[in-house]
């Protein structure tokens, strides 16, 4: 009979062989492609020394096509939690050494297993993918495991923050779990997601495309908008994850994470005085207005590379978390279209889901023009941007720098929509329309067409029409905005918005 040291060797022993994963020549294979293994990942995400992996002794009871010799250390998957900068974090990384980290009955089990828990304890859950899909030899098994992950990714939606992290391929049924989840990062050059690959492409449509191509970093963050954001290599997304998590709530019950920044809040920018050109039709840079606003000029933007006339991003004033929505005049002048509709209606009820503030800054010609707009449904589309706003009861507060025009003012979040507080530039020019365009409609047989229009114009593009009819709160000089965001932001720090009573509204997805 074993002694119990005997015993502690024994467990020690098989421990070392579940870390080992899928052995040395595989673990040199994945550091050959550029990327790490699951428990190295898991080291550089936590706090060192704070995870706790659980589930290590779970084994697959597939007995089909000889998976009955097989061991596959861990099932191919590291589940378990620490904390992140101090703060409870669970979390699971495939193991692409052991089977290709191939998802089986257990492996989903494992991971259905930390989800229910950071469901319990209200923390946040970062999944790392990086799979050759669902294991065959387990055949609806396996399927049942997806499907299970993906109802309870959808149980923890809006409740605590689901973060996917594709570092290897994410194919077939395995991307929906990421797509359901709030942010997606990738990393360029080493991570892939499609629903079908080239080969079958290639035999179904007899187009050729690379796998980087069709589902690559850089594809999902610029094209499709599948992913938020894309790092350099692994290191960089490491990083990446850990500076999100630091704006965002453990779960929807509790306020933003409060930093000391340092940065005066009664702070002025004479910069901004002179950040608007005098031709109201001549670009300018919003992020400009966005850094010189907030604390340190310090901001992350999501979705950096898809439709990039409009900005999100979080960023802090005062130390507190906000999520920030602003249009670009830099690309396409700032108007609204499909791609930016959803990418800012997604980001708005994110937000209002975890009790993030929500700043907008607007600079907002119209809704972009042209048959493929109209065609893709523009309509549709742009109305999640009115839901979102309507629906959204965290603060909301909107400063409009220059251009707020029809549909696309009240898409950007204007009083009727529910904003708290709306500050407008002496620069801004709120009307249903272009004032040019106006008086062109409205002089259009006058015979001093010219005159009346410069004068029509010189009264009707400003903001004093709106701020007389109480449409615009308080005008402001440009310097002052940021004290006056942050005065904004405490006087709406006890705000309660109370809603008709419903199961759920019915988005115009």
């Amino acid at each position: 009979m074993a002694t119990v040291l005997e015993k502690i060797e024994d467990l020690k022993a098989r421990q070392e062989k579940i870390k080992l994963g899928g052995g040395e020549k595989r673990i040199a294979k994945q550091h050959g492609q550029g990327k790490y293994t699951a428990r190295e990942r898991i080291e550089r995400l936590f706090d060192e020394g704070t995870f706790v992996e659980l589930d290590q002794f779970v084994t697959h009871r597939c007995v089909n096509f000889g998976m009955e010799t097989k061991e596959l250390p861990g099932e191919g998957v590291v589940t378990g939690y620490g904390t992140i900068d101090g703060r409870l974090v669970y979390a699971f990384a495939q193991d692409f050494t052991v089977e290709g980290g191939s998802l089986g009955e257990m492996h989903a089990a494992k991971i259905c297993k930390v989800l229910d828990l950071s469901l319990k304890m209200g923390a946040p859950i970062i999944g790392i993918n990086d799979s050759g899909g669902a294991r065959i030899q387990e055949a609806v098994d396996a399927l049942a495991g997806y499907g299970k992950i993906f109802y309870k990714n959808t149980l923890a939606s809006g409740v605590v923050p689901q973060i996917s992290v594709i570092m290897g391929p994410c194919a077939g049924g395995a991307v929906y779990s990421p797509a359901l989840t709030d942010f997606i990062y990738m990393v360029k050059n080493t991570s892939q997601m499609f629903i079908t690959g080239p080969a079958v492409i290639k035999s179904v449509t007899a187009e050729e495309v690379t796998a980087e191509e069709l589902g690559g970093a850089m594809t999902h963050n610029a094209t499709s908008g599948v992913a938020h954001f894309a790092a350099e290599n692994e290191d960089d997304c490491i990083e990446q994850i850990r500076y999100l998590l630091s704006f965002l709530p453990s779960n929807n019950l509790e306020e933003v994470p409060v930093v000391e920044t340092g940065d005066d809040p009664n702070r002025m920018e004479e910069a901004l005085n002179e950040i608007i050109p005098d031709n109201s039709n001549m670009p300018y840079d919003m992020k400009e207005v966005i850094g010189l606003t907030v604390d340190n000029g310090e901001f992350y933007e999501v979705q950096p590379h898809y439709a990039r006339n409009i900005i999100t991003c979080f960023a802090r004033f005062d130390g507190k978390a906000v999520g920030i929505i602003a249009n670009q005049p830099n690309v396409m002048a700032g108007c609204l279209d499909i791609n930016a509709s959803d990418k800012s209606s997604r980001f708005i009820r994110f937000c209002d889901a975890f009790n993030i503030p929500i700043v907008n800054f607007v600079d907002v010609p119209g809704f972009l023009p042209g048959c493929d707009q109209e065609y893709g449904g523009i309509i549709r589309h742009g109305a999640k941007m009115l839901y979102a706003y309507s629906e959204a009861t965290v603060p909301k507060i909107t400063v409009i720098t220059r251009k707020a025009y029809g549909g696309s003012y009240l898409a950007m979040c204007s009083q009727d929509l529910g904003a708290d507080q709306v500050m407008a530039w002496p620069t801004s020019e709120i009307a249903v329309m272009g004032p040019a365009g106006a008086a062109n409609i409205i002089f259009r047989k006058d015979p001093d067409v010219a005159e009346k229009t410069a004068k029509y114009i010189e009264e009707f593009a400003t903001p004093y029409k709106a701020a007389e009819r109480g449409f615009v709160d308080i005008v402001i000089e440009p310097k002052e905005t940021r004290p006056r965001i942050i005065t904004a932001l405490n006087m709406l720090a006890s705000k309660r918005d109370a809603r008709p009573a419903k199961k759920h509204g019915n988005i115009p997805l």
